[in-house]
This record gives C-alpha cells, structure tokens and sequence, in this order.
C-alpha cells in the first residue's frame, strides 16, 4: 500500500512538469516579444549578398522568390543556386530575373562537392561568388516582407554580433499533416528556442533565415567546414557562438511552406527530427519526454486519489497548454495557420522544426538525410566524415554587377 502511495505520488508530482514549463515559455515568450516590439530599428544598410540555395519547387515558389525582390532595401543582390539546368526551379528563377531587371539577380548551376550535404555544398558557392561582405541565407520554401533585410541586417551593425535568425510562420497547404507541422513549429518548438534564449543564450540558427557575415563565416571555417553536417543550420549557428559570436532572435518573422504530406511522409519527417534533435542535443532530446503534458496529465488523472484532483490535472493543462500556444505561435510569431487551428496544438508530438524538401523532391531529401544519418550513426554529433568525390561547377544566366 505505501508502495503504491509512493508511485502514485511521483506520476502526480513529475504531471507538473510540462505544466510548470508551459507556465514559463509563455513568460519567455512575453518577455522576447514585449522587448523585441520596443526596440527601434537601426538605419544599418551595407550591401548585402542574399544566398538561396534551392532544388526542386513549392507550390508557391514564385511568391517566395519574388518577395525578396520587393525588399526596401537600397543595395543587394541575390544568387540563386541548383545542382543542374534541369532543376524545375530554374524556369522560375530565369522568369524571376527577367521581371525584376531593376535587381541583381544571378544563377548558378553546380557546386564543388565538399560532402554530403548538398545544400551546404551550394552555400560554399554561393559564398564565394557574393560580392557582399554580409550574407543572408534562406531556402526556397521562404517568403519575406518588404522589411525584412533591414530588420536582420541591423543587429550585424555590431561587430560581437555573429549570426541573426528568424522564427518563421507557416503557409500550409490545404491538408491535415501540413497543418500540424505548422501548428507544432510554432506553438511547440518555439516555445523552446524562446526557452533556450532566456535560460543559456542561442547557440544555434534557424534555417528558414540567418544573416552572418563573411568575417564570422570565416572563423569558422566557412561552409566546406560543415559541408556534412546534418543539421547545418543548427551546426552554423552553434559554430558561430563557439567562436564568441552572439546569435541574435530577429524580431522580424517570416513565412515557409508546408507541403501536403501522405501519412507515409509525415511520419518519415517526424522521424528524421527526432534523429536530427537525438544527434545535435541529446539531452533535449530526453527533455522533450517532460514537455509533453497530455500523456501525464491523463496519467496524473488516472492515479488521482480523487476526481476533484484528476479535474484539476486536466483544466490546468488546457489552460495552460492553449496559453503558451498562444502566446507564443500567435501573439509571438502571428501564424495565421495556429490562429485558425489552435485545437490541433492539444496533440502529443515532439517540438518540431522545419521540414526539408518539398512536394516535388521530398524523397530526394529524405534519401541524403538518411545517407548522412546512416554515416553518422554511432557518433554523437551531427557532423559525418566528408567523402572525396568532386564535381565542376558551372555557371549560367549570371548577371554582374
């Protein structure tokens, strides 16, 4: 009988966990986003280099493209890189460049291979050809608003400032699984990078948008030093803060695309986060177990001695849960898809980031994701050894400056 006291006591003590962790992400949230509508943007304009690295297409690509050529902004170029001409981008790209002659657009097709991650691969050239000291760097998937250089240029203005990233709000398609991508990253995983910010500091990116410099990129290596990383925004960032460079949360969000996902698809992405969170943070991986509160709070209900304490259990968890949600995701971030489906942030699931790949080359993804994981299996980094075949870049359709 005491022993069963005993368990009983500790399923109700560890159900207040999550419900003690939401308490404080939407105290987190209250304080970066309190603080960052405060602050006043600094009029900091050098020219700038925006880098995209793109393969395959969205299904709204062209909008996504097009809004980095609307930005208020006075001196910037944008390069665009794929692997090859027949890359279903390059249509698009070639029409992007030929309706905004007023911007320095230029297209790259090919990149020297430095290892497995391809992305990376591109960035390393993309970085080279620049001709901006400062780099802003975001996928295909991303739209931006007219603002948007302006606000994650200007933290850069000072010189210990070594990377700024960017939440991202979600334009989801018009299917269940895209839909709880995007309420997860903006209700879930944010809640923890507002966590992380408040209790130890950034130490990673995000890799929807990140604006660093070729100075900071150096010290580290540049990107060949990260050209097998598996989550190599995250190793950017976490490289930058290892050299003493501060990583800076931008007030200014931006928007990616969540694709429609076949149930097949959606687990397959909620597996390879789950590696991906293993591998770079092991321990918040484990910590993820004591943020999910549904499972412990209908434990909790389970064992109450009482139903007056079961009802507790499960009123403080909605309360609480919807609270952080939104704070967080729709008050923080302003993600439309959390404001009209907020109910689906009551389901258990791990915090989540951002998805690779798109409609057209998701599993073209999911292949060199598992190709790195597999090599970085039994490591407890996200790093993979490089391997030594190469390849020659060409260029096509190039506009100088």
């Amino acid at each position: 009988m005491a022993d069963s006291a005993m368990w009983r006591d500790a399923v109700l003590l560890l159900a207040l966990t999550p419900l003690v962790y939401y308490v404080l992400a939407t105290l987190a949230a209250l304080r970066f986003f309190g603080r960052g509508r405060a602050r006043e943007s600094a009029n900091y304009t050098p020219p700038v280099s925006v880098l995209k690295p793109v393969r395959g297409l969205d299904f709204q690509s062209y909008e996504n493209f097009a809004s980095f050529c609307r930005q208020e902004y006075p001196d910037y170029e944008i390069l665009f890189a794929v692997n090859d001409d027949a890359d279903p981008a390059v249509p698009v790209i070639r029409r992007i460049i030929a309706e905004f002659p007023e911007r320095e657009i230029r297209l790259l097709v090919g990149a020297e291979h430095f290892g497995a991650n391809s992305k990376v691969n591109k960035l390393a050239r993309l970085a080279r050809e620049a001709q901006g000291e400062l780099l802003v760097l975001s996928d295909g998937d991303v739209r931006v608003g007219p603002r948007y250089l302006r606000e994650v240029v200007a933290p850069l203005a000072d010189r210990r400032t070594g990377a700024v990233t960017s939440f991202y709000r979600g334009i989801a398609e018009k299917n269940l699984g895209a839909e709880i991508e995007a309420v997860s990253a903006s209700s879930d995983f944010f809640a923890g990078v507002l966590m992380a910010e408040w209790v130890e500091g950034i130490s990673f990116a995000l890799g929807a948008s990140i604006a660093t410099t070729k100075e900071w990129l150096g010290k580290i290596g540049g990107f060949e030093a990260i050209a097998d990383a598996l989550a190599d925004d995250y190793e950017l960032g976490h490289r930058i803060a290892k050299a003493r460079g501060e990583v800076v949360l931008s007030r200014e969000v931006v928007w990616t695309v969540y694709p429609a996902h076949t149930l097949r698809s959606f687990w397959d992405h909620q597996v390879r986060w789950a590696r991906t969170v293993r591998l770079c943070r092991p321990l918040s991986y484990v910590g993820l177990l004591f943020t999910q509160g549904l499972p412990w709070v209908l434990l909790a209900a389970i064992v109450a001695p009482v139903k007056w304490v079961a009802g507790v259990y499960l009123l403080a968890y909605l309360i609480l849960r919807f609270a952080m949600a939104w704070t967080v995701g729709v008050w923080g971030v302003g993600d439309q898809v959390l404001c009209r489906r907020i109910w689906l942030s009551n389901h258990p699931r791990k915090a989540q980031g951002r998805r690779s790949g798109s409609n057209s080359t998701g599993r073209q993804h999911l292949k060199v994701h598992r190709d790195i994981l597999r090599a970085a299996k039994g490591r407890k980094s996200c790093t993979v050894f490089p391997s030594n075949s190469y390849h020659t870049c060409v260029s096509v359709g190039s506009k100088s400056r």
